[in-house]
């Protein structure tokens, strides 16, 4: 009923439809320019996905386990940004889990199997061997992760290295640090 009344009310007053009608005319001839950019979907991701977990493979084998909070994928540059809470777990050929890395985020490129760990980067061999650095690439084709970044290294007898500079196997047992430096506390006669 209330619903009825109004549609009287509105429908009274001709002078009300005429106020309606110019208005609706005015709102409809603006001089707006659109922004030829408005309606471009130019530098957003093509596709965006929360908690998230990517399987890296090769040939079926699987390499590598990724996990994040937040993935942005563009399809055009084969680029995906990983930017929360990366957690990635790396295993061998016959798919044995060898290590775990940890970033605030990562790239991946899918066109030649690269990814880039940034951040507060922290790498965990089951060996015991433990990385910590700001970059760190991974490159599936070559098998190696390395950096030009300082690093801090733990071996797993517990001695600590510092240095510019790392490449390794992926499991971390064949390791160099490129421009090593510290201080040792052990004497000439104790080699």
């Amino acid at each position: 009923m209330n619903t009825r009344k109004h549609f009287l009310i509105i429908n009274s007053s001709p002078l009300l439809g005429l106020w309606v009608f110019i208005f609706m005319c005015s709102m409809s001839c603006s001089n707006r320019v659109v922004d030829k950019n408005e309606n471009t979907r130019e530098g957003l991701p093509d596709q965006e996905s929360w908690n998230v977990t990517i399987t890296l493979t090769d040939h079926g084998t699987i390499r590598s386990i990724v996990r994040s909070g937040h993935l942005e994928k563009y399809d055009d540059k084969q680029f995906i940004l990983l930017d929360q809470r990366v957690n990635s777990d790396f295993f061998d050929e016959d798919e044995n889990h060898t290590t775990n890395l940890k970033s605030v985020l990562a790239e991946v490129e899918e066109g030649n199997d690269f990814m880039r760990a940034m951040g507060n980067v922290i790498v965990v061999s089951d060996s015991g061997v433990t990385l910590y650095t700001d970059t760190l690439v991974w490159d599936s084709k070559e098998e190696l992760i390395y950096t030009e970044d300082n690093v801090m290294l733990t071996t797993e007898k517990g001695d600590t290295l510092y240095g510019i500079g790392f490449e390794s196997d992926i499991a971390m047992e064949n390791w160099r640090i490129l421009k090593p430096s510290g201080v040792t506390a052990i004497k000439e006669n104790e080699q």
